[in-house]
């Protein structure tokens, strides 16, 4: 509460001051009820424009810049002409109650904004290196990969790395709405834009300032208030013609009656100005880009990251879901769980050959490979002419053979069969110089939550979830079934990835949202209708083309990012019906004379204030 009186102090300074000088007026004529007209319009008038001021000044402006019809004109038009014809404790507070709203707007609006530019906080303005024993500041900018950095207790860490000495544990509330700390040790990755707390820590830079994860964040932050929502062009395109059109049905009313049917000229123009403020859209226009300001501030909180209002429009009406299965449903922390060798060959040699191959690749399976040697002891030979073939694996020279690594599709392409019973494996097949070796086989184990997040993608009203993998049919089949997916397409390249997508898009009756967090995924986010990118161990390929980044690796804030859209959308048309409502049933009161300028007041600048704050509701969504 302090802190909005502080942001908002002049604003309320005005309001207070113009509600005395209100008051003071009407006991000053209230008193003196024989004042003349001209002196009453006077005592008014310092009400009016300390609460109307800048609104008028708004309107000569809107004047010359040809936007006649914006809401400052309006309530200008509307409460000049009370003034003209004697209503002025109605001119005044129709400029009054304006200014009220429009302060409710302004703190709802300033809320939202902090709760996303919070994330700026992250923004590392040093860094520490260690020279001759002595830590020097310098700027994260000129750190250079493979540097090692000293990260002090409550320093934010500046650059992505991975621990080379030292224990601590992580804030990293700011990033993934994680509240936990996480405790890290030598070995671990810290994130640059977390908060180091109570270890000295040193790291070894893995990216440089420009490529970090906070670097990255703060872009995707900058982005994300330039995309509106299509309801909200929608609004915008509803109020263009809408206002003319009420504005010139308020002026046939002040004028057709006096002119055509001996109509007292008073009482039709307080007739024509109460449809006038009745109608202005001001509340329409405010609280539909507010509510999913307001959404976006929520997901930020959460440690979701919207890059626009138009994505989380899109992702209230999905309908269908597809999800990448290795590091999106699997933890993608692969291991070999069995080595297969065909007849006349052994387990090391094909481990041999298939880590020389894979040794330059950054793939999780070389790794997983390249683990299992160094565990058995094995001498890796050099490989050289080594190509890789994308979606089929790897080719290579080792100590003169022709060697093979990679799946069906590469044994194919070189003429080499396989034992039916390796089909059904998600294995890397090994050859050596036509001659089919084995195959290596790997686990990877379903995220913990992966199958809750299934259950509660369908009880929000999600009607189909999908899982599209490279890996083999058993493999693939068999994590969908354990998660709940209702189908499963597998053997998939990047291309077909997208092809399948394509076809769900067609044949679905809502939105198709695609979660993935690989290289081979961004094609198939930028296609889909929403794409979802979980942002801890997600390539910066998928990142950049994701609508929505989950800023960790939590699979359950899918549905949490979906149930706060879902809310979003509901509270903005909550909004839209009840805003009409109430203005059509004050203008037709109007225009039968039952009601005045004072509750036509209420129907513009207190329904924009109720749905300001039925706005704000969508920072409170349950986690579920």
């Amino acid at each position: 509460m302090n802190s909005i009186i502080k942001e908002h102090k002049s604003d309320l300074l005005r309001i207070f001051i113009s509600a005395l000088l209100f008051i003071a007026a009407i006991i000053v004529c209230g008193i003196f009820p024989g004042l003349h007209p001209l002196l009453q319009a006077a005592i008014y008038l310092v009400p009016y424009l300390a609460a109307g001021g800048e609104v008028l000044i708004g309107a000569v402006r809107s004047l010359f810049a040809g936007k006649l019809l914006d809401e400052n004109f309006l309530m200008s038009a509307a409460s000049v002409g009370a003034m003209c014809i004697g209503e002025y404790p109605e001119a005044v507070f129709i400029m009054l109650f304006f200014g009220i709203g429009e302060l409710f707007e302004h703190i709802a609006v300033g809320r939202s904004k902090r709760s996303i530019a919070k994330l700026m906080d992250i923004r590392p303005e040093n860094a520490f290196i260690e020279v001759d024993g002595e830590l020097v500041r310098v700027a994260p900018e000129s750190v250079n990969v493979g540097d090692v950095i000293v990260i002090r207790p409550g320093d934010k860490i500046p650059l992505d790395g991975i621990i080379t000495e030292g224990c601590t544990s992580t804030d990293n509330s700011m990033l993934t709405g994680e509240s936990l700390p996480a405790v890290l040790g030598v070995g671990d990755a810290v994130i640059s834009g977390c908060i180091n707390i109570d270890g000295m820590i040193k790291v070894r830079v893995t990216s440089a300032y420009e490529n970090s994860t906070v670097t990255k964040i703060l872009k995707l932050v900058e982005e994300s208030s330039e995309s509106k929502a299509k309801v909200h062009g929608v609004i915008k395109r509803f109020a263009k013609y809408y206002t003319p059109i009420v504005v010139a049905a308020a002026i046939l009313t002040a004028v057709i009656p006096p002119l055509f049917f001996s109509g007292v000229w008073s009482e039709w123009i307080r007739t024509g100005l109460t449809f006038l403020v009745a109608s202005c859209p001001c509340a329409i226009i405010i609280s539909v880009p507010l509510g999913y300001f307001c959404g976006m501030g929520c997901a930020s909180r959460n440690g979701i990251l919207v890059k626009g209002a138009v994505y989380l429009e899109t992702l209230s009406k999905v309908k269908t879901f597809v999800f990448d299965k290795t590091g999106t449903l699997t933890t993608g922390m692969l291991s070999v769980s069995e080595i297969t060798a065909a007849a006349g060959f052994s387990g090391q040699s094909i481990l041999s050959l298939a880590a020389a191959a894979e040794k330059g690749s950054t793939h999780p399976l070389a790794a997983a490979i390249a683990k299992k040697a160094a565990e058995e002891g094995i001498s890796i030979p050099a490989a050289v002419s080594v190509r890789e073939i994308p979606g089929h694996g790897i080719a290579a020279e080792v100590d003169g053979s022709t060697v093979l690594v990679g799946n069906e599709r590469l044994m194919a392409m070189h003429n080499v069969g396989i034992p039916t019973k390796e089909h059904e494996k998600t294995a890397l097949h090994v050859a050596a110089n036509g001659k089919y070796m084995g195959s290596i086989a790997f686990t990877d184990s379903v995220k913990r939550n992966a199958a809750g997040c299934i259950a509660s993608l369908k009880s929000l009203g999600v009607k189909k979830t999908v899982m599209l993998t490279g890996d083999s049919r058993f493999t693939g089949e068999a994590i969908a079934a354990s998660v709940g997916m209702d189908e499963a397409h597998c053997r998939l390249l990047p291309d077909e990835k997208v092809a399948h997508t394509e076809t769900l898009i067609g044949g679905s009756d809502g939105f198709v949202a695609y979660v993935g967090d690989g290289i081979n995924d961004a094609p198939v986010l930028a296609r889909s209708d929403v794409g979802l990118a979980m942002g801890g161990l997600g390539s910066d390929a998928a990142i950049e083309a994701a609508d929505i980044v989950i800023m960790d690796d939590s699979i359950e804030k899918i549905p949490l990012a979906v149930r706060i859209a879902q809310k979003t959308a509901f509270i903005v048309l909550q909004n839209i019906v009840f805003s009409l409502l109430v203005k059509l049933a004050v203008m037709v009161l109007g225009l039968l004379g039952i009601t005045g300028i004072w509750l036509a007041a209420f129907a513009d600048v207190g329904v924009m204030i109720i749905a300001v704050l039925n706005s704000l509701r969508c920072f409170f969504v349950k986690k579920g």
